[in-house]
């Protein structure tokens, strides 16, 4: 993307299927982004690069997304000042906890935002209130977002109190098949 107000990075193409959330809200909120895949251990001369070119570019915020020992965040951090936010992906030797602490344990002066393990939609709506700190028409959508949600669980909750809860659990079941 030519001018993208956002930055999406991941460690590596096996973490685009979790990525996908992050980029899903992005576009449902129209925010500009790129999306490529650095790796701070295989590729670290073109990440620092990367993050060195961010502010000039005019990308405001970036997200990253890494398993494992996930430095990338903090690579990045280390050489921008615009806000970084830390995905971790989830690992099967350590179910993400490893990426998390990886991540969220950055050393002082290197503050790096961090969501929950594999939690790109809130990673991307954390940027985007980021975003709408001075941008009216995203806080608009960020309202109208926030309503939606708000109304899906009241409409729920008033389902199940009138359907009892076997009829509920039994219309959830047949959805998932």
């Amino acid at each position: 993307m030519k001018n993208p107000t956002v930055g999406i990075v991941m460690g590596s193409d096996s973490d685009l299927p979790v990525v996908k959330g992050a980029l899903e809200v992005l576009e449902h909120f129209n925010v500009s982004f790129e999306a490529l895949i650095l790796s701070a251990h295989r590729t670290p001369a073109e990440t620092v690069d990367y993050a060195k070119s961010l502010i000039k570019r005019g990308v405001k915020v970036v997200i990253t997304a890494a398993g494992g020992a996930a430095h990338l965040a903090g690579i990045i951090a280390a050489h921008t000042t615009i806000p970084v936010i830390g995905i971790p992906i989830k690992t099967s030797t350590l179910n993400g906890i490893d990426s998390l602490y990886s991540i969220v344990q950055m050393p002082p002066g290197v503050p790096v935002a961090t969501v929950g393990i594999n939690s790109a939609k809130n990673a991307a709506l954390l940027a985007i209130e980021m975003l709408a700190i001075e941008n009216k028409d995203l806080q608009k959508k960020l309202i109208t977002y926030k309503k939606t949600q708000n109304d899906d669980v009241v409409n729920k909750s008033k389902k199940l109190q009138k359907t009892g809860y076997k009829e509920y659990l039994k219309v959830m079941e047949q959805k998932k098949s």
